[in-house]
């Protein structure tokens, strides 16, 4: 890797603008939500969030008799000097209420100025790089998913990059885990952790023309809905994913008032009749921003867009405005336009990987963070047989490659028209057993869900795989 000359940084509005990384920490009360709210303040006081490295669970250094952190880093945009920006950082801690009791000991929320463009500066109350950086895992951790091949200010071209550094400390015992939050009654999601469970996503489809199970969910039936939750709550799903619009290949699209129609009383239903999904997380399928809005408003905890935010221009937005995590799903053209567009002369692995990265980008400069994002490879969207296939056998590298490490993963293989062409089997409903086997390889890829429509055959596929993968 080549040295990297300093950025010229640009001038916007007569005022020339600077990049920065601020380190985000905090280990006392609602850790994620103190961060989460840092950043925010931090948009407000006019210093733009550009992007976020992932969340990672910590043990503290130093002061060793504290609970655990949960630290990332954010790339900031400023028109401010350092020390201006400095003075604007800690006005924000004290905003939030941070109390410095004892030297690097417990903090409810801790902004620590990492680095400013290609700067070396020093004053008695600020080092520019920070003094320590260098030496702490959790902070060249989320660093490097953001400058992995950058190099400290006026460094040589031998000086070894911020990965380089990272990879030269001895391994933190025990390794710290990327968090994923979903919300406040669910637990997060930590996809780097080897031991953990997989979660079942129950698909519940209030359309009348879903591939396989169209017409069985009627959207005003309560008392039918009911049942079904509680089904699939009993046959182990911890996630239920409510859709109200079919995705099938050549479906036609019913409009955002008849979607919300269909949705949101079912979300309202099961979120204040049913006391057993009180500890599940629900999911709205959708692609649009104002049927996405109501639905998280009626109880929903997670955005599942099939189109990545690529067929409504302000569900990024509106995902980033509500703060709720969401699944951005590879796809290209539309339901009805999609078949056409399985043509990947670069192979279906490293075009997935780049298009993913966009959507990862797109969702950042509307304000997503990055912790707040899983992804999900599109089994069956704009992919025939061989593509879905070398998915499954090669999951592993796409959770690894450069710019999607450290998010966690959706698979969607349940009855799809691929395990139809392998096995003869013509109906949806009784591809279980070739389901169970593509569930089996997504768990041993690294899948942190599956979304399937068998729930009880899955969850024992996923129970006995974790048992095989995760141990």
């Amino acid at each position: 890797m080549p040295h990297q000359e300093p950025t010229a940084y640009p001038v916007r509005n007569g005022c020339q603008t600077h990049r920065a990384f601020i380190a985000l920490g905090s280990n006392m009360g609602n850790r994620v939500e103190m961060i989460e709210k840092a950043c925010l303040e931090l948009d407000e006081a006019n210093i733009k969030v550009l992007r976020t490295s992932s969340l990672f669970e910590t043990t503290p250094m130093y002061v060793l008799d504290q609970d655990t952190f949960i630290n990332g880093v954010c790339e900031v945009e400023t028109h401010l000097s350092p020390m201006e920006l400095l003075d604007a950082v800690q006005s924000i801690e004290n905003a939030l209420g941070r109390k410095k009791l004892i030297d690097k000991g417990p903090r409810s929320i801790d902004l620590d100025l990492l680095l400013y463009d290609q700067e070396v500066f020093e004053n008695e109350r600020l080092s520019i790089p920070h003094k320590l950086m260098l030496e702490r895992d959790f902070v060249l951790r989320p660093l490097c998913q953001l400058v992995p091949h950058e190099r400290p200010p006026n460094s040589k071209s031998h000086t070894p990059t911020y990965l380089e550094h990272l990879k030269a400390l001895p391994p933190p015992e025990p390794t710290p885990h990327s968090t994923t939050p979903i919300s406040a009654s669910f637990p997060s999601l930590h996809a780097t952790d080897p031991t953990r469970n997989t979660h079942v996503m129950a698909i519940l489809n209030l359309t009348p023309d879903s591939f396989s199970d169209g017409g069985i969910h009627s959207p005003t039936d309560m008392s039918k809905l009911t049942e079904t939750v509680r089904k699939f709550i009993a046959s182990g799903a911890t996630i239920i994913d409510v859709g109200g619009e079919s995705s099938r290949p050549g479906s036609t699209p019913v409009g955002a008032d008849e979607e919300i129609a269909r949705v949101v009383p079912a979300i309202a239903h099961i979120r204040k009749a049913i006391p057993e999904a009180a500890k599940i997380a629900i999911s709205i399928d959708t692609y649009r921003a104002r049927v996405a809005e109501a639905a998280c408003a009626a109880g929903a905890d997670i955005i599942n867009d099939i189109s990545g935010g690529l067929l409504d221009p302000d569900m990024l937005p509106t995902a980033a405005r509500i703060g709720k995590s969401i699944i951005l799903m590879h796809m290209r053209g539309t339901p009805q336009t999609m078949t056409g567009l399985a043509s990947y002369p670069n192979g279906v692995i490293p075009e997935v990987t780049a298009e993913l990265r966009e959507r990862i980008a797109a969702a950042e400069a509307a304000g997503i963070r990055r912790w707040r994002i899983i992804l999900d490879p599109g089994l069956g969207f704009a992919k025939n047989q061989p593509h879905d296939l070398e998915i499954l056998r090669r999951l592993d590298q796409l959770k690894t490659a450069e710019g999607l490490e450290c998010f966690p993963w959706l698979m969607g293989p349940s009855r799809k028209r691929f395990i139809g062409h392998i096995t003869g089997v013509k109906t949806p409903r009784e591809r279980v057993w070739g389901t169970a086997s593509t569930v089996t390889a997504s768990v041993a890829g690294g899948a942190d869900i599956v979304r399937v429509h068998d729930v009880h055959e899955m969850w024992q596929v996923t129970k006995v795989a974790d048992a095989i993968y995760r141990a």
